[in-house]
């Protein structure tokens, strides 16, 4: 058998090698669930698009993600033809499915004739020797799996997030861990009465209870909110821009709540009236445009006139 693996991330690379799985390895380098995604069916314009706003609010260099991103995904096209199976690895959390559909749609679009394509449910915590037992317990997925995660990649592209509210409620075949991981990223449009995040609430209701420095409130979040798989990356971004905004600030290497910060948790302040979403995206969704707010109070989005 012909094996083509995607593994998500570098991380997992070296497990892999070292649990002695047979097949050619595909990394996937991207972060899809941060910034923008544009809706359409061309591949090329699609990662043009990518690589722009990635290097103009990410700081990523186009040549960069040209290399490790779209060079790397080149092997599909490469070993998929000749593959006899594809086998995604993959965890449950929202950075990893959204990567994972976007695999799929790249899977779909670039090759003619498409393998026997199968997950892994992988585990946050694991070791080389459970690869081997992961692999075994693969799932094989089906035609309906395939529309399914096409459909997905197709709503988290588009302008408006109703169509993914509407699919965080459904059964999605195999894809089981599709729903829950679209029911967090919703939480993370601006709450409808302190817009904030779901992250950023987080992050002050942890300030509020004393001081920390930068790693040990990352490591409670990684610890709290498990489901968001977020890298320091992605929270060293949003944790400047809380800075830039003025509701934590930076002490002696600590990260402090500011009265502002205290404000805006007690519904006294908006956080959106300090901090700019010209460049911010959900996916397809421009925040600065968007009318959509989180509304904890029925676990749902709702609209508002802007």
């Amino acid at each position: 058998m012909s094996y083509l693996h995607v593994l998500n991330g570098d991380a997992t690379l070296t497990l892999f090698k070292q649990s002695g799985l047979p097949g050619d390895v595909v990394i996937c380098r991207e972060m899809m669930c941060e910034g923008k995604a544009k809706y359409t069916k061309d591949l090329i314009t699609f990662f043009e698009s990518r690589a722009k706003h990635l290097e103009f609010q990410y700081g990523i260099d186009k040549q960069t993600y040209h290399i490790h991103v779209m060079q790397e995904l080149e092997k599909i096209d490469h070993f998929g033809p000749t593959a006899d199976e594809i086998i995604l690895w993959f965890e449950y959390d929202l950075f990893c499915q959204i990567n994972m559909l976007f695999i799929l749609h790249y899977i779909i679009s670039r090759l003619e004739i498409i393998p026997p394509i199968s997950i892994v449910d992988l585990p946050h915590h694991r070791q080389a020797e459970d690869l081997p037992g992961l692999f075994e317990k693969r799932v094989k997925l089906q035609s309906e799996d395939l529309t399914m995660a096409a459909d997905v990649w197709d709503a988290w592209c588009l302008d408006t997030p109703v169509v993914l509210e509407t699919i965080s409620k459904l059964s999605t075949g195999n894809l089981v861990h599709i729903p829950a991981a679209l029911q967090a990223h919703l939480k993370r449009f601006p709450d409808i009465t302190t817009g904030l995040s779901i992250i950023e609430n987080y992050f002050l209701l942890r300030l509020m209870l004393g001081n920390y420095r930068w790693y040990d409130l990352y490591m409670l979040f990684w610890g709290e909110l498990e489901i968001y798989g977020f890298s320091n990356f992605q929270l060293d971004i949003l944790i400047n821009r809380m800075v830039r905004s003025g509701v934590i600030e930076e002490q002696d290497q600590m990260l402090k709540i500011t009265s502002l910060g205290r404000e805006i948790l007690g519904e006294e302040e908006n956080y959106l009236d300090y901090i700019s979403m010209e460049h911010r995206w959900l996916g397809g969704v421009r925040l600065a445009n968007t009318p959509w707010r989180w509304d904890s109070s029925i676990e749902g989005l709702v609209a508002i006139i802007i």
